[in-house]
Order: C-alpha cells, then sequence, then structure tokens
C-alpha cells in the first residue's frame, strides 16, 4: 500500500466573477500548500496544480503522504534547584508540573544547560491523519481568501463569494470525509452547465482533469487559454482579417467559459464611419468580442464572439452576437454624429462648472494653469508656444462630449479625433491623445513634441496642485494616481528628450495655484497648532517633497531596465539640474563600470571622500586648501598625479559642454596608475600642515574631476 497518493480538492460554485477569478484561484492554492506545511504534511507543494473555471475552484497535489510524521515535544519545567527540597524530594511546582503533562515525577527527564539543570517532559505524538487535517485546512484556505463582500444564500450561516454547490476532497481514490460551507464531501463532481448537466463520477485525484475534459469542461487555465486563442485563429480564417485579442480580453474570455467556441460575426459597414477606438472598446470591454482588422491595420465589419457552448445552431449564436451587438454601435454612431455638430472649443465654458479639485478650482483654472505650463516649457524646448496652449486649452473639452460620458476610457482619444475634424493641426490634435500617455506600464509617451510638451504641463500641474492641498499618497492609497503621473512625467522628460530643470517647472506650477491650495496642505502640529504661513517656504518645502517623490519613482524605472542601486545613487549624489542630463550620466556610469580600471579607482574615491570628510569634521571645511601649489611637492607621485589630474581636465573640457560624460570617464579611468602610485608613495597626513593641507586639496581636486559626473565612490 503505498504511503503517499495524489490530492484533489475541488470546490463547486455559482458562476465566479471573471475578473477576480484568478487572483481567487491563487489565493485558494497559496492556502492549501500553506495549510499542509504548516502541519509539516511533506507533500510535492512545488507541483501543486491550480485548475479554475467559472464554476469550480480546485488544486491538484501530487504525493501527499497519509498522515503527519511523528512530532517530538519537549516541555521545560522547574529548575532543578529550585524543584526538589533540602532531602532532595519534590517539592509542589514539581509535583504540579508532573500532573499536568500526565506523567509521575520518575517519568521526567533532566536537561541539561550552560545556565543550570531543568526538568523537562519529552515525549512522541503520533502525527494526525491528512484526512482529519483536510477541512480545516480547506476552511482557513478559503476565510482567507481575497472577497470584498461575501455573500449570504438559503438561510446559512456562512458567505463565500458565490453560492456553492458540490465538494470533492480525494486523495488517490480515496474520499476524504469532510464538511466545508454546509457541504459533505465526496467523488460526485459537475460538467457543463449544459452539454453535460449530469454528475460526473472521479475515480481517483489523478483522472479528474481527464473527467473533467470528458464532460465539456476545460479545467486547466493555460490549455483553456490555448484553446481560445486556437478558436480565434480558426474563425478569423472565414473573415479573412487579423483578430486582436490582447492578455486582458483572452484572460476574462477564459474566466467566463468552460468550453470556448469562436463563432465569426458581422455588423453593419456603415458602423466604420465612426472611430474604431469607439468600436473596438464596446466590443472588448461591453461585450467581450474580439475585434477583426484587415492587413493594413483597418477595423472591419467581422468580430469574433466566443460561446461557452458547442452549439448544434451556431447560426442562432452568431445572429445573437450580430443582435446585441447593433444597438450598442448604434448608439456610438449617434453620440458621434451629435458631438461633431457643436466645435470642440465650445465646450471651454462648461469647464467652468466642472471641479476638479475642491481647493484647485474647476477644470477651467486646470486647463488655465496647463496652459501658461505648456507655453513657458515650449518655449523652453523650441516647440511652438501657440499650438501648446491651443491643445492645452483644447485638451479638457472631450470630456464633456456624449461619446465621452459614454466611454471614459476614450478621453483623449476622442479629443485628437474632434480636432482633426475641424482641422486644427496635426500636433495639436494628437496632442490632445498624447497628454494621456503614457497610460499604462509599458505604454509609449506622446509621439509629437507639442504632445509631449503638454503631457509635462499636465502632470507638473497635478503633482504640484495635489501636493499642496495635503493629498499625496500614502501606503497603497494614491486616488490621483500621482506615482503613476510622476513616473510619467519622469519617463516623458528622458524619452522625449526634454533638458529641463523638473525642480524650476515645480517652482513655476506652485506659483500659479491659489494661495488656499497652498495653505490648505499645511498641517496642525502635535500640540494642535497650525504654524504662520509662508508662502516663500510653503514652495520651497513643496519643491523638495516633489522632487523627491518623482525620483523614488526614477529609481523602480531604472531599477526595471536592469540599473544598479550603486549606479543610480552614484548619479543621485551629485543631483543634475534635467532628468535628461541625469539619464545621460547614468548610463556613462554603466560604461565606467565596464572599465578594467573601474574598481580600483572606485575603491580610491571612496578613500579619499573619507579623507576628506574625516579631515572636515575635525578641523573644518577651511583646513582643506583649493589651491595646489607644487612648490610644497615633496614625492614624484604628488608632481604625476597633478600633471596627471590636469592632462585629462583639458582633454575632458570639450567633452563636458558636449555632455559626452563617457569620454569623460574613460578618460579618467587612465588616473588609476598615478592614484595608486599616490596612495602607495605619499602620506596624506604629514606632519607639516603646509605640506597636509596642498596633499587634501590634491586629493579634492582629484574627488572634483569624478564628482563632475557622479560619485564613483558608491560604485
Amino acid at each position: 500500500m503505498s504511503t503517499v497518493k495524489s490530492l484533489l480538492i475541488e470546490l463547486g460554485t455559482e458562476e465566479l466573477p471573471p475578473k477576480a477569478l484568478d487572483e481567487l484561484g491563487m489565493s485558494f492554492l497559496r492556502g492549501i500548500c500553506d495549510g499542509l506545511s504548516k502541519r509539516g504534511v511533506a507533500a510535492s507543494l512545488e507541483q501543486a496544480s491550480l485548475y479554475v473555471t467559472p464554476r469550480r475552484l480546485a488544486v491538484h497535489i501530487p504525493d501527499v503522504p497519509m498522515a503527519q510524521p511523528e512530532q517530538s515535544l519537549e516541555r521545560r519545567g522547574p529548575a532543578v534547584n529550585a524543584a526538589l527540597d533540602a532531602d532532595g524530594n519534590p517539592g509542589k511546582a514539581l509535583i504540579g508540573f508532573a500532573q499536568s503533562c500526565g506523567v509521575s515525577v520518575e517519568q521526567l527527564e533532566k536537561l541539561e544547560t550552560d545556565k543550570g539543570s531543568w526538568f523537562v517532559f519529552r515525549t512522541i505524538k503520533p502525527g494526525q491523519s491528512v484526512a482529519a487535517l483536510l477541512p480545516e485546512i480547506i476552511d482557513e484556505a478559503l476565510k482567507d481568501l481575497p472577497i470584498p463582500k461575501p455573500m449570504h444564500w438559503a438561510n446559512h450561516d456562512y458567505t463565500f463569494v458565490r453560492p456553492v454547490h458540490w465538494l470533492v476532497i480525494l486523495h488517490g481514490s480515496d474520499i476524504v470525509d469532510g464538511q466545508v460551507l454546509g457541504l459533505r464531501s465526496g467523488r460526485q463532481s459537475r460538467g457543463h452547465r449544459f452539454m453535460h448537466p449530469q454528475p460526473v463520477h472521479v475515480a481517483d485525484a489523478d483522472s479528474w482533469l481527464d473527467a473533467m475534459r470528458m464532460a465539456k469542461v476545460l479545467a486547466d487555465p493555460v490549455e483553456r487559454r490555448q484553446c481560445i486563442r486556437d478558436e480565434v485563429t480558426r474563425a478569423a480564417k472565414e473573415t479573412g482579417g487579423v483578430p486582436r485579442l490582447d492578455d486582458a480580453l483572452l484572460d476574462e474570455i477564459a474566466n467566463l467559459t468552460e468550453w470556448p467556441v469562436a463563432i465569426a460575426c458581422t455588423f453593419e459597414r456603415e458602423f466604420l464611419s465612426v472611430p474604431p477606438e469607439a468600436l473596438v472598446t464596446t466590443m472588448e470591454a461591453n461585450q467581450k468580442f474580439v475585434p477583426i482588422f484587415d492587413a493594413q491595420g483597418a477595423l472591419t465589419e467581422h468580430f469574433i464572439g466566443i460561446a461557452n457552448i458547442e452549439s448544434m445552431q451556431p447560426g442562432e449564436i452568431r445572429k445573437g452576437y450580430e443582435r446585441v451587438i447593433r444597438p450598442r454601435f448604434a448608439d456610438a454612431k449617434f453620440f458621434w454624429d451629435e458631438d461633431l455638430k457643436a466645435p470642440l472649443a465650445s465646450y471651454q465654458e462648461a469647464l467652468k462648472n466642472v471641479t476638479y479639485q475642491q481647493t484647485l478650482g474647476s477644470l477651467w483654472d486646470k486647463s488655465m494653469r496647463v496652459a501658461e505650463l505648456a507655453r513657458i516649457t515650449a518655449n523652453r524646448v523650441g516647440v511652438d508656444a501657440g499650438q501648446a496652449t491651443r491643445a492645452a486649452s483644447l485638451a479638457k473639452c472631450d470630456l464633456l462630449t456624449r461619446m465621452v460620458g459614454e466611454f471614459p476610457e476614450l478621453q483623449g482619444v476622442m479629443g485628437r479625433y474632434y480636432a482633426q475634424h475641424e482641422n486644427e493641426p496635426a500636433e495639436v490634435a494628437n496632442a490632445l491623445d498624447g497628454v494621456y500617455q503614457p497610460r499604462f506600464a509599458g505604454d509609449t509617451i506622446a509621439a509629437g513634441k507639442v504632445g509631449q510638451v503638454l503631457a509635462v504641463a499636465e502632470r507638473v500641474d497635478t503633482l504640484a496642485g495635489i501636493f499642496a492641498v495635503g493629498l499625496k499618497p500614502s501606503g497603497n492609497k494614491d486616488p490621483f494616481a500621482l506615482r503613476r503621473a510622476a513616473l510619467g512625467l519622469a519617463r516623458t522628460l528622458i524619452e522625449g528628450g526634454l533638458d529641463l530643470d523638473h525642480k524650476a517647472l515645480f517652482v513655476e506650477a506652485l506659483e500659479w495655484l491659489p494661495e488656499t491650495a497652498l495653505v490648505a496642505g499645511i498641517k496642525p502640529d502635535k500640540d494642535g497648532k497650525v504654524p504662520a504661513f509662508d508662502a516663500g517656504q510653503r514652495r520651497a518645502t513643496l519643491v523638495s517633497e516633489l522632487n523627491d517623490f518623482v525620483l523614488e519613482r526614477l529609481r523602480g524605472y531604472y531599477a526595471e531596465k536592469g540599473f544598479t542601486t550603486e549606479q543610480y545613487e552614484a548619479v543621485l549624489a551629485v543631483m543634475p539640474v534635467s532628468l535628461v542630463d541625469f539619464d545621460h550620466r547614468l548610463r556613462a556610469v554603466v560604461e565606467f563600470g565596464r572599465c578594467p580600471e573601474a574598481p580600483s579607482l572606485a575603491s580610491a574615491n571612496k578613500r579619499v571622500a573619507n579623507i576628506l570628510r574625516k579631515q572636515q569634521e575635525e578641523h573644518g571645511a577651511q583646513s582643506i586648501g583649493g589651491h595646489v601649489d607644487p612648490a610644497h611637492f615633496e614625492a614624484d607621485a604628488e608632481r604625476t598625479l597633478l600633471q596627471a589630474l590636469e592632462a585629462a581636465q583639458s582633454d575632458n573640457a570639450t567633452a563636458l559642454q558636449r555632455r559626452d560624460y563617457t569620454a569623460v570617464l574613460v578618460r579618467l579611468a587612465q588616473l588609476q596608475a598615478p592614484v595608486d602610485a599616490f596612495f602607495d608613495g605619499v602620506l596624506v597626513n604629514a606632519e607639516d600642515p603646509v605640506v597636509r593641507a596642498n596633499r587634501l586639496a590634491l586629493l579634492g581636486r582629484l574627488k572634483a574631476q569624478f564628482t563632475a559626473i557622479a560619485d564613483i565612490a558608491r560604485l
């Protein structure tokens, strides 16, 4: 008889919420595995498999033993010298301890340690059977599921995300008897709701997956997703087009179906006069349909619906899909046609009636602030300031259109279409969409320079305003998506090559805020008193906070790109004015790190930094001379190092001007030999104070050449 068997746990439910299904499943799997592990059950947990469908959560674990291993228990009692009386007889404390352990004093053992001797009780506790443990483990796993609003059903006291209907717990071929959420476990599962409604007999844990497949249920989510891809590809061939099935839509369809079957459908071509994004949003977000494009990337009148049934009459399902999408498209066409009757700029006045934030005013107020920031920014980077301010004045208008009112996710996209229809310059029209880019992780920044300028101005105003009124992110709370805004700002500046002082932009943004906003964010001190308001000091504090906030997002941005913390910190230490300059320096540091001389020079710079810091701490900054006088040199190594520094400085002058930091650091790498020779042959802390100050000045000059790019000592 085998001592290990596969374990299957399946909980059958009403249809589970598709967007939460994957998270529920992973939590269930984690809970079962943690429950076994916590109880010392040495199963093959790394080989555990999760199976989820709209109607079930299931876990399969191979090689689960029949019982826990034996457990050695040790309980320490009173110290020997305190437990026995003068005649060596047990005292009350020792007798009481023995009775609490269920043994006599003679059955206790002694534990010898460096700190003395204690009486101890040792025993071997036989392990419980896994069958006895599982109901409790399953209960614990279910209680830990992320269910924000559990529901009651019938007249039961217990709750769950959806009503439950069956429970299968098999250890090998044996039923594990137990009760969970009012269900008694067995071996009767259920197949597809319509294609196999009768009970499914499960012989053993390892045959469950095949039994489900025979009952028209693809329980493996990986297999089901691949089936959907294959079905979509098959159906798309009937249309002659190219399907667009992104991962988010694929996941949602997979979590809505147990036996997916693709059906090619068609809608009226007249609807193609509507911007394709509106039609695609309707298909994907509202109906979970897959849009079809032609070879040139244009939307066609074809789409694919995924049925959760292998129907004998697919034509009827097709008619149903086509019928349900028609009124949605008709609404979109109506919104589009009606919106075109009014110029986009006609919505500007109405923006005054839409509150952006109570203290920061209306969307009109925000638009005016962004327009001014866009004008300033455009002038600094050589972009048409007129186009930038025009785009800023129109950027919020599409929020009041019928189309965006119905499909909020199309903000910006529809603004671009309306502006194009009114023959606005292409840069202006594209900027109305580009201002929202990047919209999500992995999205690109705005393509055009006007769009990039507008994106920067929008985010600078948002960050400055929300920080000013005291609503900056805290913990997991970020209702204004400021972390995303800060990363979008940094990415737009860096990837767009906008060589701007972002701190100066924040200064200007804060100048345009009403003073009431600056006051609103001031918190009372620990005594409940509100500090006196100083506008200048308040703005300076906010600029510092905003700068730190952006740089923290930048840290994560570069970490994802493979840059190390040390490389990032080396550049952060010299804090370049612009993020474009920051990026150039960081990449130069990476190239410098590839030089064979880099480790030695990094170590030397660290030594220099320590020497100079100690000198300043002990004798003040004035103790380090600013001028290096060769007349006070006593060793050739000093002269050689000064000559090498002067040569490197001369060679690097042009490279520094053009920000070719890689060339500068590669040239400085040639200083390794004279630097090593200096430390090998020269005592910096010479007894003669003049000689010592001169040597410290020489080291200060060495440090200055490197820190002109980055603090190499941090590598």
